[in-house]
């Protein structure tokens, strides 16, 4: 069983799309829904994701394609009763692209470890680049990490998570003081936080000295 809200933002989609053939911005969804941020869209829009009712159309962003209605009904906003969602009349030209914007968390070393800042910016990214969950950006800072393709100055796109499998690349806190991006592994007891550059040697530490804080989820890069 889907919620009112997700209902709500199925038919909202689907009602825009049929009348524009553009999916709405996530500021529309946010004001059709009385959602107080657009983070609770993109809560939405992920959980009907993961049950295959929406489809992200790849590199692009205001990109979403209903997969599916549920059962055809959706709940009225004023009764809470089930009315009929009449059928798609036409298949919907391709939508268009849309920004979430992230935290901006400051700085994260991919090399010794740095401090990584709490602030109040914003990163505007493509949505297509994020799957479901909650995300937030660190910018890059060092060379260590080279070789998987993250250069000084990127920003990571991080999906926040406290778990991480042997072999991902994860922001790692380390001391409860500081922040490195660096690949996880397990080995002997011990957390292994690996760089990809040769001219690096790996950081050893006992499990309490490590947290993970988020894996890498994409890169966005900035050329001037």
């Amino acid at each position: 069983m889907l919620t009112a809200k997700q209902h709500e933002l199925i038919r909202f989609i689907q009602q825009r799309l049929e009348e524009t053939g553009i999916s709405p911005s996530f500021e529309e969804m946010k004001e059709a829904l009385d959602l107080k941020s657009k983070s609770g869209v993109h809560r939405l829009i992920s959980a009907l994701e993961e049950r295959g009712f929406l489809r992200r159309l790849p590199n692009r962003a205001r990109a979403l394609e209903v997969v599916r209605q549920p059962e055809d009904v959706t709940p009225s906003r004023a009764s809470g009763n089930v009315v009929p969602m009449p059928a798609p009349r036409t298949a919907p030209p391709e939508p268009a692209n849309d920004v979430i914007e992230l935290p901006l968390h400051g700085r994260i070393a991919a090399g010794a470890p740095i401090e990584a800042l709490e602030g109040q910016s914003t990163l505007p990214v493509p949505a297509a680049l994020l799957g479901p969950g909650e995300h937030y950006a660190l910018e890059v800072s060092g060379d260590s990490m080279i070789e998987a393709g993250i250069f000084d100055g990127d920003f990571a796109l991080v999906r926040r998570t406290d778990t991480a499998r042997d072999g991902e690349i994860v922001v790692a806190l380390v001391r409860g003081e500081e922040a490195t991006l660096k690949y996880l592994r397990k080995e002997s007891g011990m957390v292994r936080l690996d760089p990809a550059n040769g001219a690096y040697e790996p950081q050893i530490y006992r499990p309490d000295e490590v947290q993970v804080q988020g894996k890498l989820a994409g890169l966005l890069r900035r050329y001037h």
